[in-house]
């Protein structure tokens, strides 16, 4: 078995860099979204996560390096490859392991009482194990999220340490925050490099499209958009996204400048729109009575901002900006949104 794939299965993701062979590129991804960056403190208020990507492998189904309760569960992810066979050594496939936490509050920090025409309180804590299939083109995702809703979230918790960290006020409603819910939640996305252009030596421009969705009590929805990007030295990577699901894509490709330890700079605007059937966020607890808004179907996210890679590290910042996801919310919403991704 490969060093790499050793170390992931026995540790639980504790890579340590020294064990992973030149060839075989692991790729850690910090990301980081606050609405401080905008100087508020409500809605979708905290996001943090962490994902580890793995080398190459063979193959999800036949790779005798992964062990064998892996390969048969992995049968019937067979549909997601994108024609394995026909497009031979141009396919890629990695594995992700992620852990990530989401905090959303109303907008009132004083009040003790439950505000019906604001959101309930909230915290999302979950792991993460998924796919990637990628050639030059396309790359598929497939990602499986499982954690908790409620109090064992530690929404609470973390929200109060930064906030006293800080010095600031800390919210005084999580008494009314959703009850504790298991959690699961689906999500594939297909991404598409529809146009990739010189415009002169080392500069480029593209535009990158996904479509795709998410299954389970914590959200069901469809979604779809681009980014474009134009910049000096393009990664070649599927796009410089926010913390989204599916989103995990900052691993770079084949003739990426960072394995050459070349810098680039690049900025980019992306557009998300999604039909949402369920967020548990804005519905409330599954099977029990929680409180809850109207929520709105159709919720789209724009962004723009900047990014920039160095070595083998790869840096960016946007401002994303929502639309109204109930009807009781009174404006749009906006936040930062920083990610961190280093290759090794």
């Amino acid at each position: 078995m490969r060093p790499w794939l050793t170390t992931a299965l026995l540790t639980g993701c504790a890579l340590v860099p020294f064990q992973v062979q030149a060839e075989q590129n692991w790729t850690a991804n910090l990301y980081f979204e606050n609405d401080l960056f905008s100087e508020t403190d409500q809605q979708y208020t905290n996001g943090i996560r962490v994902s580890w990507v793995s080398p190459e492998i063979e193959s999800f189904l036949d790779d005798p390096d992964l062990p064998h309760w892996m390969r048969s569960a992995n049968r019937w992810l067979t549909p997601l490859d994108p024609e394995p066979v026909s497009l031979g050594n141009d396919v890629s496939r990695r594995l992700i392991f992620s852990l990530g936490q989401q905090i959303y509050t109303p907008e009132d920090r004083d009040r003790r009482t439950l505000d019906p025409d604001d959101r309930p309180y909230a915290g999302w804590l979950y792991a993460g194990f998924g796919y990637h299939t990628q050639t030059r083109r396309r790359m598929n995702s497939f990602e499986v999220n499982l954690g908790m809703v409620g109090p064992a979230a530690l929404g609470e918790e973390a929200q109060d340490f930064i906030h006293e960290l800080r010095g600031f006020e800390t919210f005084k409603g999580w008494d009314n925050q959703l009850k504790n819910e298991p959690g699961i939640q689906l999500i594939y996305e297909h991404k598409y490099r529809w146009l990739r252009h010189t415009i002169q030596p080392g500069w480029e421009q593209e535009v990158l499209l996904h479509a795709g969705g998410s299954l389970g009590n914590v959200a069901t929805y469809l979604n779809g958009g681009f980014e474009y990007r134009v910049g000096y030295r393009l990664p070649h990577d599927f796009g410089t996204s926010a913390l989204r699901p599916g989103g995990d894509n900052s691993v770079p490709g084949r003739g990426d400048p960072r394995l050459k330890h070349q810098w680039g700079i690049h900025a980019f605007v992306s557009l998300d729109a999604r039909y949402v059937a369920q967020d548990i966020f804005l519905d409330g607890n599954t099977w029990r009575d929680s409180h809850s808004v109207d929520r709105t179907p159709w919720v789209g996210d724009s962004a723009y901002g900047i990014a920039a890679t160095y070595g083998r590290w790869k840096l960016s910042y946007a401002r994303v900006y929502r639309t109204r996801q109930f009807e009781q919310q009174p404006d749009n919403h906006n936040y930062g949104s920083l990610a961190v991704s280093y290759t090794f």
